[in-house]
């Protein structure tokens, strides 16, 4: 692995933080531990291929119900707009527990698949651009 020593990184810290944010992600290793600097910027492209997978439905009030795949959220609200913003809502709060209690959550298998939906949550912080990666199918009841 191309990894750099972290003795060397501390002593051109700033010059490394340049050129994790400008040019590319640095591999460091610290006695047997490695781990990557990147920029937000890169950390957005690679979970760009995350897609939410939620099943909707009809109900017999007429107000929609959504069920986020893989998730334990269901939300419902009197219009699909009401209850994407109310999934988008219980998402965000979702994401934030995991990340702030992720030794907890990332021991279960099932939720530990969660990581990288979990990561793009935090990363966009703008609803409309974190609505595109909403796929909304007719749920099976």
């Amino acid at each position: 692995m191309l990894a750099v020593n972290a003795t060397d990184m501390r002593k051109d810290f700033g010059g490394y933080i340049d050129k994790i944010i400008r040019t590319k992600p640095i591999f460091v290793k610290r006695s047997r531990d490695y781990f990557m600097g990147i920029s937000l910027e890169m950390a957005k492209e690679l979970v760009e291929d995350v897609i939410f997978h939620i099943d909707e439905y009809i109900e017999a009030d007429g107000t929609i119900t959504l069920s986020l795949e893989g998730f334990d959220l269901v939300v419902n609200g009197e219009s699909k707009k009401e209850a994407i913003n109310s999934l988008i809502q219980d998402l965000r709060e979702y994401a934030l527990e995991y990340y702030q209690d992720i030794e907890f959550w990332s021991s279960d298998i099932n939720r530990r698949k969660q990581i990288k939906s979990i990561l793009k949550v935090l990363l966009i912080e703008d609803d409309n651009e974190l609505k595109e990666s909403f796929l909304c199918q007719a749920g099976k009841s």
